[in-house]
């Protein structure tokens, strides 16, 4: 494993522990407000979103052409 992975890793990593912060604090909230609310890429965010879901952290539910992430 090259340093290169090994760093894009650990920013998913740092990006998943972002967002399960923010969902703690503030709620269950859309894709697109998580996005504006932490400053990183969507792409990074959304790597993020997909590292807590696969741990079962989180639950993603569609409300019409939204995605909702909530806590478990």
């Amino acid at each position: 494993m090259g340093t290169t992975n090994t760093s894009c890793m650990l920013q998913v990593g740092e990006t998943a522990g972002l967002v399960w912060h923010l969902l703690d604090q503030k709620g269950e909230m859309s894709l697109a407000k998580l996005a504006k609310e932490i400053k990183a890429p969507r792409d990074l965010i959304m790597q993020g979103v997909g590292w807590l879901a696969r741990e079962g952290k989180i639950d993603i539910t569609e409300k019409g052409r939204r995605k909702i992430i909530a806590l478990r």
